[in-house]
């Protein structure tokens, strides 16, 4: 059973990961933190080191919830072109899926992490080579059961993948147009049947 100090830390974790999120690492504001947990400085402050202690547990609180949802959705039942349509079809919806973590992790802590806290910038990069990792083990899965044929290495392709990914995450972040996701997924599917379908 948890601790009283440990329940706290995990509802301040919960409650400032979407703000954190939100707002960068400086933008969010000590009036942010205590106004949504209903603790104080002191309280906040009593569960951890720093604000960057914070930011970084926070992070990781939003992108272990992206990468179980990741996990799950390359592990489900099928071949390998299935676990990799399941992926693209999940990011026709993927602004649904982050918007109670206040958007993308990835996007928003890995572009306003860069010049503000390497910590978090190093943390998100091993995050993303951690997806492509992923991706890249159930391609190369794949070809190895002679299911897939790929011209490139498989987390080469899983890399580009991830990129075109990402980039429509960006675009319809920027432009608050879903259909960024909903064309690129679609796109996606045709390009991933016709470059790795055996």
């Amino acid at each position: 059973m948890s601790t009283k100090a440990e329940r706290t830390t995990k509802y301040i974790v919960e409650t400032v990961a979407p703000i954190f999120n939100k707002h960068g690492y400086v933008g969010t504001s000590m009036s942010h933190l205590t106004e949504a947990t209903g603790l104080t400085k002191g309280a906040i402050y009593g569960n951890f080191e720093n604000k960057e202690a914070l930011a970084l547990a926070s992070f990781e609180h939003n992108r272990n919830i992206l990468l179980l949802k990741i996990e799950e959705l390359l592990a489900i039942k099928g071949n390998a072109l299935d676990k990799i349509h399941s992926l693209i079809s999940f990011y026709r919806q993927y602004d649904v899926f982050t918007l109670s973590m206040g958007g993308c992790p990835i996007l928003n802590i890995g572009v306003d992490a860069q010049h503000n806290n390497t910590l978090l910038a190093a943390a998100n990069k091993e995050t993303i080579k951690e997806i492509e990792g992923k991706i890249a083990l159930v391609i190369e899965n794949g070809i190895n059961s002679n299911e897939l044929k790929i011209a490139v290495p498989p987390l080469q392709f899983a890399k580009q993948l991830y990129t075109i990914l990402q980039g429509a995450v960006a675009m319809g972040t920027m432009t608050r147009d879903r259909k960024y996701l909903m064309n690129t997924m679609a796109y996606l599917e045709q390009l991933v049947d016709r470059e790795i379908k055996k």
